[in-house]
C-alpha cells in the first residue's frame, strides 16, 4: 500500500504524457501565416526546455550539496539530473530544428539563441568528460561539483540573458516579440501546460531510474 501510494506520480506521467501526444497531433491549433500545423513542435519544444532547466537546477543544488556534506548521493543526483538534463537539452535543440525548418527553410542558422544553446550544451557534456577522467569518487565529485555551479552561472546569460541583447530569428528574443496567441487560445494552452508537467515528470522518472541503477552498480561492485 505504502508503495503504490508512492508511484501515483507515475501513473500521472503517463497520463499526462499520453494527453500531451494526443493532443498536441490531433487537437486545432491557431492557423498563423508561415507556422500553420510546424506550431505542434511547439508543445514538445518548450516542454524539453523546461525540463532541462528543471533537471539542471536540480544538479547544480545537489552539487552544492555535496560540496558542503560530502555525501555521495548528493553527487550522484547531480550527475544523472545533469545527464537526464543534458539528453532533454538535446531534444529541445532537435525539435527547434526541425521548427526553424519549417518556418526559417533552414535547419540551422547563426542565430544568437541557437548559437549559445549549442554552446551550453557542450559546456554540460565536458562535464561528463570530467568525471569519466577523475578515477578518486571523492576528487571526481568535488571537481565536477565545483564545474557544475559554474556551467549553471554560465548557462543562464547564454540562454536568457545574452540572445535578448542581439538580433534574434527566435520568439521573444532582440525585438522579436513571442507568442501572442496564449493570451487567447486556450487549447493551445491546455496541452502546453500539461507537456510542461508532463516532461518535467518524465525527467524527474528518468532521473531516479537512473540512480537505482548507480546504486545497484555500486553495490555489486562492493560486493565483488
Amino acid at each position: 500500500m505504502k508503495k503504490s501510494r508512492l508511484e501515483w506520480w507515475k501513473i500521472l506521467t503517463i497520463i499526462l504524457l499520453y494527453y500531451t501526444v494526443i493532443g498536441g497531433f490531433l487537437l486545432p491549433v491557431p492557423r498563423l501565416p508561415i507556422l500553420n500545423e510546424s506550431i505542434r513542435l511547439f508543445y514538445f519544444h518548450f516542454p524539453m526546455w523546461c525540463a532541462m532547466l528543471l533537471l539542471f537546477i536540480i544538479s547544480v543544488v545537489s552539487s552544492v550539496k555535496y560540496l558542503r556534506t560530502g555525501n555521495i548521493a548528493a553527487d550522484d543526483y547531480a550527475a544523472e539530473s545533469a545527464k537526464v538534463g543534458l539528453f532533454f537539452g538535446i531534444l529541445g535543440l532537435a525539435t527547434g530544428s526541425l521548427w526553424a525548418k519549417a518556418t526559417w527553410g533552414t535547419y540551422w542558422t547563426s542565430d544568437p539563441k541557437l548559437n549559445n544553446t549549442a554552446i551550453a550544451l557542450m559546456i554540460y557534456l565536458a562535464y561528463f568528460v570530467l568525471r569519466g577522467s577523475v578515477q578518486d569518487e571523492v576528487q571526481r565529485g568535488r571537481l565536477s561539483s565545483v564545474y557544475n555551479i559554474f556551467a549553471f552561472a554560465i548557462l543562464i546569460p547564454l540562454i536568457f540573458i545574452l540572445p535578448r541583447m542581439q538580433d534574434s530569428l527566435h520568439p521573444g528574443n532582440g525585438g522579436n516579440p513571442g507568442f501572442r496567441l496564449f493570451d487567447t487560445s486556450h487549447d493551445l494552452k491546455l496541452v502546453l501546460y500539461t507537456a510542461v508537467l508532463a516532461f518535467c515528470l518524465l525527467g524527474w522518472w528518468l532521473t531516479t531510474l537512473l540512480l537505482h541503477i548507480k546504486t545497484y552498480n555500486r553495490l555489486r561492485d562492493e560486493i565483488q
